[in-house]
């Protein structure tokens, strides 16, 4: 039996649906940990289809393609290391979330997911069956178990695995990001090796699908709970981690110890890779976007800039006669600090002509949001003519905050593919421009420096759509709003809850009413890289009509 035991992690970025792709992919990974002398690949969770497929697997023609590509990709890795792959597995009329582990073309082993997450943003019972826990497979002198996922997030999997013989436990993972959720998953593989008094491989995938982020730092943990291995962030890598063994069974030798950026950093990272991917995947080369002047357009214009470089951001300034010369320009001045595009299309003529076609009917009326929410019409308009004549794909810059309580116009600033700043609360908008402002890293293809002009950040926020208008004049101070939004959001507070920490019961109930009162606008908003632990969309589902309101 030998002593010594390499496994090549595959922290990778897999395409839902790209089967040739991400096969193309996983066999390239297998030659590089041929030639280093791995005796396993081990792949994250569901990487054939890429992760999260939704109902996309209950095809059966897709599952049955995905299971042929697992085939022909493990009769093509042979006379080298084992392979560990995810992808599904359909058994008569029962569907499974299967790790399938190949050496030299021949199933060594078919692990079948236990745990099914139904919280948050999953909903795999409704997708998958349960299987029943697994033993441990042999490879290369080796017993490994292999929670998939959820099953490593409680005890009885990686128990049983050890009972059973388990040495070694890989664990194959499709975890999306959420702020700090690196601790968060540490606290519970930590508790499996202390539990099982086994090493543990923390397998994750990295890069963007929809909404979701998966951001790799994959991990080795030796049995009391060190970390002996911690690899980047959001970077696609191979790392090869060596076992040694001892009279007290497999332990992993000291690798590379990446650094964690701090939470702001890995935000901006999720919110920059988040735009970069969903463009890569559909296809887009370039963006446009709407450029007021404000904090949250010159944010959306920044992440552009360094997600696909700013010679593939156009920016559009959309004045009208409320447009101050302050936000014209710093407009200008945040487009030639990025390097951007920037051109002005006037709404006036096209307001005018609107408010006259609609005078008949408006006459004996008084001007009200009616008015206001036809300009924004006609800038979304406007910005959807150029996407469409050129291809680049519209951005919406409505922050959280905005979201949440429906302070943006449907069909008009909140027209757009993509939001890069969907889940990013306004407090933490003008914190991320200071943090933009001081820190520039290499994996931003924007400009360093003090890319947002500060007296963007510094100006109170306002719409421009009457005289002398500032959010303010609608919702509370922001600092409030956003500790209202997020206890009401994240923390599912009651009423009675936010007024004993001391916020006006006036002010909550309006909140309150607000955020209920948006939900068919968010049904129907741009997708945003979720970054937060409650986004708007899978992680909250309300009813778009729904008449219960808090009692105090």
């Amino acid at each position: 039996m030998t002593n010594r035991f390499r496994l090549t992690i595959g922290q990778l970025n897999a395409t839902v649906g790209d089967l040739p792709g991400n096969a193309a992919k996983a066999r390239d990974a297998w030659a590089a940990a041929r030639d280093a002398g791995a005796d396993m690949l081990a792949l994250p969770e569901m990487f054939i289809t890429g992760y999260q497929t939704q109902d996309l697997v209950l095809k059966p023609a897709f599952t049955r393609q995905a299971e042929e590509a697992i085939r022909e990709l493990a009769a093509a890795c042979t006379g080298g290391p084992a392979i560990g792959i995810g992808g599904p597995w359909g058994d008569r009329d029962m569907l499974y979330n299967a790790y399938w582990v190949f050496k030299d073309g021949e199933l060594v082993a078919r692990v079948l997911k236990h745990r099914l997450p139904h919280k948050q943003l999953f909903d795999e019972l409704r997708l998958f069956d349960s299987g029943p826990i697994s033993g441990p497979y042999p490879v290369a002198g080796a017993r490994i178990g292999s929670p998939i996922c959820e099953d490593g997030w409680a005890p009885d999997v990686a128990e049983t695995l050890a009972e059973t013989g388990a040495e070694i436990l890989v664990v194959p993972n499709g975890s999306p990001y959420h702020r700090n959720k690196l601790d968060l998953r540490m606290g519970h593989m930590v508790a499996r090796v202390v539990e099982t008094g086994l090493p543990l491989v923390y397998v994750n995938m990295v890069g963007g699908q929809d909404d979701q982020l998966y951001d790799g730092a994959s991990f080795v943990l030796n049995p009391g709970g060190h970390k002996v291995v911690q690899l980047p962030p959001f970077q696609e890598m191979l790392a090869h981690v060596d076992f040694t063994l001892t009279d007290d069974g497999w332990r992993a030798e000291p690798g590379e110890m990446a650094p964690q950026p701090d939470e702001w950093e890995q935000d901006y990272m999720a919110m920059m890779l988040g735009l970069r991917e969903y463009m890569r995947k559909s296809g887009f080369k370039t963006v446009v976007l709407g450029l007021s002047g404000g904090i949250d357009s010159a944010l959306v214009a920044t992440i552009a800039a360094d997600a696909i470089g700013p010679e593939n951001v156009h920016c559009v300034m959309l004045p009208s006669e409320y447009t101050s010369q302050t936000s014209l320009d710093d407009a200008a001045d945040c487009a030639a600090r990025l390097g951007t595009r920037l051109d002005t299309v006037r709404i006036d003529g096209a307001r005018d002509a609107v408010s006259g076609a609609l005078a008949h009917l408006m006459e004996g009326t008084q001007p009200d949001i009616t008015e206001e929410n036809i300009q924004s019409r006609l800038r979304g308009v406007m910005l959807m003519a150029i996407s469409n004549k050129f291809g680049g794909m519209l951005l919406t810059t409505g922050n959280k905050s905005e979201v949440g309580v429906g302070y943006a116009t449907i069909y008009g600033d909140m027209a757009g593919g993509y939001n890069p700043i969907k889940d990013l609360y306004k407090t933490r908008v003008f914190q991320t421009c200071r943090w933009r402002n001081g820190n520039h890293r290499d994996w931003m293809m924007g400009p360093a420096g003090e890319v947002i002009p500060p007296r963007i950040i510094q100006k109170p926020p306002s719409a421009e759509l009457r005289p002398d208008q500032v959010d303010q004049d609608s919702l509370p101070p922001y600092d409030i709003l956003d500790a209202i939004l997020e206890g009401l959001v994240e923390k599912d507070l009651s009423l009675a809850d936010l007024v004993a920490q001391g916020f006006d019961a006036d002010t909550v109930r309006l909140v309150e009413r607000l955020l209920y009162g948006s939900e068919w606008k968010r049904y129907q908003a741009a997708p945003g890289p979720r970054i937060s632990t409650r986004a708007f969309w899978l992680d909250r589902r309300y009813p778009l009509v729904n008449r219960w309101r808090d009692k105090l």
